[in-house]
This record gives structure tokens, C-alpha cells and sequence, in this order.
């Protein structure tokens, strides 16, 4: 690897420290790269317009506008409600209402920062009030947002599946197994931390009383639980692509808040369309830096040596999906879950590959890794996003934190990476043609 590379991965990497705009740092080592080595920048920006002009990426804005219109419309309220029904009325009810909730959530609007604004202006209210101080809470959902990027439709997985050439129905089916299994532990974390908790228990019903609120709870709950059947269900049935799914689950949103739910506005319309605009001219400027980015290291063998150097190093496959492992850890720790897809797919599918991991296997691999890179210092942009959402210090927020990272995340990706079957399961059963070669 020439010094030259070197030094743009030093650009990159400090620009990113100082809190420079992700698509400024990249652009710096691409132009860095262009001038020292006498590329071709205008083949160069051709390039990345060629890749960035497809038809899946459609999918992403979407999904984004989707989010936004049900976090409008305040489609979270009955999800809560419902869920609360059969697990808010024990002492961590309202804690594993906010994990549920949000794997629910994240199963229609596929966006962590949609899922944390939503839920977590919902919930947090709820669990002040109940006693829950203010930096836990916020921790949780943080904790718990994630769940967004790994329960499909994921703007993440289809990244990912674009990036690397894989099935997006592959890599959506991929991070179920371990988005469940992560619920289950964010969920016992919860209930061993909150014995410590002075928390406010609701008074419980019985019998007739407790079935017939459920009941109407969950009947305020069907439009809003139809939406992931309709969209999950096109997609794996094969009825339609994920980009047409993303554009019926926008068309379904804007009625269902406006006219069942009745939170959204035209206002609020207005807002939630130029909200996802802004954010989907970011995302699309971020990929074509990155991608350009990509393509140079690409050019230059990056990956291959860098393969080669981790192959040199150990041919144990153990020890190098865990330095694979703590490689992305520290690229979550540096950058938002996109950036961090577009960088790590195209450098680590020749190593993880080259040791017999299957890229939908790797798919679920990374998810849970940049998912957990959202809440873990410094970047962390879902912890800073949820401190803002209620009201929290940071400093009131690492310790609890940093406990569901060790204690829920960090267990999961371990499961995840070392058990394929955690990943390869559900994919295996609908697409068995994928893995015959």
C-alpha cells in the first residue's frame, strides 16, 4: 500500500474526528488520491454517477419519506398502546415496551433516526413518569433504535445488497434472526437493570377488563400492523421489488395518518416530504463521494492487500473475523452506518469470502456492526439523537449505555458471527438457489 493511500485514509479518518461533513472527508482523500497519483477525475465522477443511478436506491428516499410520514401521523401511538397491553405491567414493562416497539417500528419505516424521533418522543414522557431517570431512558432508545437497520425492509441491507451485488430479499431475511435475538437481550439487560430502578408499576387488570382494553388496543393497532404484512409480504412473496414496496408503503402511510390516525396534517405532510428531501439529497451526495472513494481504493488493490495482510497474518478463521470484526467496530465508531456500507463492503467481501463466509452471512455481520457503531462514542450519532429527543445529558447516558452495548449488542454480534445459522437460516429456507454455488 503506497504512502499516498496511506495519507487519504489519514485525511479521511481526521476529518471525521474533527467533525468535518462525512462527504467533505471523503472528497478530501479523493481529491488527495486524484492529484498525487494523476487520475482521471472526470472518468472518476462518471463513474460514480453510473453507480449511484440505479434504480434500487430509489427504495432508500422512500423508505425515509415513509418513516417521516408515520412519525407525522403518530402511527407509534398504537404499536405502544398494543404492545403495552401484554408487557407494560411489569416493573420493566415500559423499557421492553420501548425495545418491542421500536423492532416494530423499524419493521415498516427501516431508519433508526425515524424509529428514535418517533418512539421516542412517544415514550420517553411515559417513562419519566413512571419513574425511569431521564439518562437511562434515553440510553435504551438509543440502545434500541437500531433494531431499525436490522428488522427488514432495511435502507441499510439495501445498501448493502447493492454495494456487493447480493438479493436484498437475502440480506432482508438475514438480520431478522439476530434483530430478534437482540431484542431478547436488550429486553433482559433491561429487567436486571431496572431492580435497581424505583420505578412506578401500573395497577393491574384482571380478567374480562384486561381482554377487552387488549382487544380494543389491538384493533386501534391493525392499519398500522398491516403495513410491514403488506410490505414484507409483497417482497417475499416475490409480488414486488423493494423498491416498489417502499413507493405502496408511502402511499399507504399518508392515508393511514391522515385519515384512520388522524395526526397527519398538511402541514405535516409538507414537513415529513421536505425533511426526506434534505435528507436524501445528503444520503445521495455522501454516496457519490463515497463511491468514488471506493472505486480509487479499489483501483489501487486496497482490498487485496489488505486481505493478503490479514491472510499473512493468521489463516485461523476465528481470529480473522474478529479482527474483521473489530475493524468495522471502529469504522461505526468513526462514521454513520451508510458511509461505513459503502467503505467496508467493497475492502472486506474479498477477506471474509476468501475464508469461506457467504456475503449474505457477512450481511448480517455488518448490520449488527454498524448498528452498535450508532450508539458507541465518539460519532455516535443515534446517542446524541436520542439525548436531544429527551431532554438528557450525555454524561448521564455513556454508563447505561455502554452496559447494553457489552451486555446486549457485543453478545449478539457474536452469536451472529460465529453461528451462521443465525444468518443463513431464513435465507436458506426462501432462496435455497443462492446458496448452491
Amino acid at each position: 500500500m503506497s504512502i499516498h493511500v496511506l495519507i487519504s485514509i489519514l485525511i479521511l479518518i481526521c476529518g471525521l474526528i474533527v467533525g468535518m461533513p462525512i462527504p467533505f472527508a471523503f472528497g478530501g482523500s479523493f481529491l488527495w488520491l486524484t492529484y498525487m497519483l494523476d487520475f482521471n477525475s472526470k472518468t472518476l465522477l462518471s463513474s460514480g454517477y453510473t453507480q449511484i443511478n440505479s434504480t434500487i436506491l430509489l427504495a432508500i428516499p422512500l423508505f425515509v419519506l415513509a418513516g417521516k410520514v408515520m412519525e407525522k401521523g403518530h402511527i407509534g401511538d398504537a404499536l405502544i398502546g398494543l404492545v403495552q397491553r401484554f408487557v407494560g405491567r411489569f416493573k420493566s414493562g415500559l423499557g421492553a415496551v420501548a425495545v418491542i416497539t421500536s423492532a416494530v417500528f423499524g419493521s415498516i419505516s427501516g431508519s433508526a433516526s425515524a424509529t428514535l424521533s418517533c418512539i421516542g418522543a412517544l415514550m420517553e414522557p411515559r417513562m419519566t413518569k413512571a419513574g425511569y431517570p431521564k439518562g437511562y431512558t434515553a440510553a435504551l432508545l438509543a440502545a434500541a433504535c437500531p433494531l431499525g437497520l436490522l428488522i427488514p425492509p432495511s435502507s441499510a441491507q439495501i445498501l448493502y445488497a447493492w454495494s456487493s451485488g447480493t438479493s436484498v430479499l437475502a440480506c432482508f431475511t438475514a438480520t431478522v434472526i439476530p434483530g430478534i435475538i437482540l431484542v431478547l437481550f436488550l429486553c433482559i439487560v433491561n429487567a436486571i437493570m431496572c431492580k435497581k430502578l424505583d420505578i412506578v408499576t401500573p395497577p393491574a387488570e384482571h380478567g374480562s377488563e384486561w381482554i377487552k382494553n387488549t382487544g380494543k388496543a389491538a384493533w386501534h393497532a391493525v392499519p398500522a400492523l398491516i403495513m410491514p404484512f403488506i410490505i414484507l409480504g409483497g417482497i417475499y412473496g416475490g409480488i414486488m421489488t423493494a423498491t416498489e414496496a417502499a413507493a405502496i408503503s408511502v402511499l399507504y402511510a399518508v392515508p393511514c395518518g391522515m385519515f384512520i390516525y388522524k395526526g397527519l396534517k398538511g402541514k405535516g405532510l409538507w414537513q415529513a416530504l421536505t425533511e426526506s428531501a434534505c435528507t436524501t439529497g445528503v444520503i445521495m451526495v455522501m454516496f457519490f463521494m463515497v463511491m468514488i472513494f471506493s472505486k480509487l481504493l479499489t483501483m489501487l488493490n486496497v482490498p487485496t492487500t489488505i486481505a493478503n495482510g490479514l491472510l499473512s497474518l493468521t489463516n485461523n478463521r476465528i481470529l480473522i473475523l474478529m479482527m474483521v470484526n473489530i475493524f468495522m467496530i471502529i469504522i461505526g465508531m468513526l462514521m454513520d452506518d451508510t458511509s461505513g456500507i459503502l467503505l467496508c463492503t467493497p475492502i472486506l467481501i474479498p477477506i471474509v469470502t476468501g475464508i469461506g463466509v457467504h456475503p449474505v452471512h457477512f450481511a448480517a455481520i455488518l448490520g449488527v456492526n454498524l448498528g452498535m457503531g450508532n450508539i458507541t462514542p465518539p460519532t455516535a450519532p443515534m446517542l446524541y439523537l436520542s439525548g436531544r429527543v429527551c431532554g438528557a445529558k450525555i454524561n448521564k447516558m455513556l454508563s447505561p449505555t455502554m452496559i447494553f452495548i457489552i451486555f446486549a449488542w457485543i453478545p449478539t454480534l457474536i452469536i451472529t458471527t460465529y453461528i451462521p445459522f443465525v444468518a443463513t437460516f431464513l435465507p436458506k429456507l426462501i432462496l435455497p438457489n443462492l446458496f448452491l454455488h
